[in-house]
């Protein structure tokens, strides 16, 4: 049997174990954590990988605003001639890269020549007829999926420039239509005519009719189409021709980034804009309206008769 001292004994040495047990269980934990602290903190490497930007290849675009051209009224008539279409092979859109439109930093002052179709002005002139097909023409968009369309006079035409135009066509009779301009109407049609399709010459008298005098506009109209770029058939490095497709004013210039600058193209009658030497062929583009607006274009690649869609458009005025 055990003495009342050495029960009293055992308990003072199992309350000394315990305590030797906690302390020794504080000292780890210190130990621990200093040791811990020592290394780099991952969590907030962690944090700084996840928020670093990670480059796109993509068509990016600015824009830049401009003052309007002065305006003009030249208007006359004469016989017309039908012409038929002109033909062209096309490429499906296949966008290679999404594009993003930032907004213009300040005004342009440059003003831009719209040559003879200009904003804001009334032309008088006759309206006839051709027989349109798929509604391709001289300016080689390609067909068309609304056959709402015309053919400029040659003057109007103006070596191409006036190819993607919107024009209000009012007749005597009252009735109105909305045009888009895809082809050219040659000798003996007069300044200020119009070779409308068919389809859209019905919409405003009887075909039997013929000739109708009639009164046009340019338009900048509301649309949910967004300018493409495409290159001609047997562009290269070291030639080139660049088309502006889908624009909702027309086009008074396109450039392309060469030599540290930005190069004029010269414009076609079949309404490219060709790079006789391959300077700046497949680089970045810059296409302006006749507003003085301008898309500057990159990421774009030189993909012979493609479409390439930018995600962008001029603004309406």
């Amino acid at each position: 049997m055990k003495t009342a001292r050495q029960a009293a004994r055992q308990r003072r040495q199992r309350r000394r174990l315990a305590l030797s047990a906690t302390l020794a269980v504080t000292i780890v934990g210190v130990l621990a954590y200093v040791v811990l602290g020592s290394f780099p903190d991952r969590k907030e490497e962690a944090g700084h990988a996840a928020v670093t930007p990670v480059a796109t290849n993509q068509v990016r675009t600015t824009t830049t605003t401009g003052t309007p051209s002065a305006s003009a009224t030249p208007s006359t008539t004469g016989k017309p001639k039908p012409k038929p279409s002109a033909s062209a092979k096309t490429g499906a859109a296949r966008p290679s890269a999404t594009a993003t439109s930032q907004p213009p930093q300040g005004a342009s002052t440059t003003s831009v020549s719209a040559g003879r179709i200009r904003p804001n002005s009334t032309y008088t002139g006759v309206a006839t007829a051709y027989e349109a097909a798929d509604g391709n023409g001289a300016c080689l968009f390609g067909p068309s999926a609304d056959l709402m369309i015309a053919a400029m006079n040659t003057t109007d035409y103006e070596t191409s420039r006036a190819c993607g135009a919107y024009v209000l066509v009012r007749a005597a009779n009252g009735k109105s239509i909305t045009v888009r301009i895809t082809n050219e109407c040659p000798l003996p049609c007069a300044p200020g005519q119009l070779d409308l399709s068919q389809q859209a010459f019905a919409k405003l008298a009887d075909l039997k009719v013929g000739r109708i005098p009639i009164t046009w506009q340019l338009l900048s109209p509301s649309t949910t189409e967004t300018v493409s770029i495409r290159y001609k058939t047997g562009s290269s490095p070291h030639w080139c021709g660049i088309q502006a497709i889908g624009h909702r004013n027309p086009v008074a210039r396109l450039e392309v980034r060469a030599g540290g600058g930005w190069r004029q193209l010269p414009r076609t009658e079949y309404n490219y804009f060709i790079s006789d030497d391959g300077s700046g062929c497949g680089g970045s583009i810059r296409v302006t309206d006749i507003y003085g607006e301008q898309l500057t274009l990159t990421g774009v690649a030189l993909r012979p008769n493609v479409a390439q869609p930018t995600g962008v458009q001029f603004a309406r005025h």
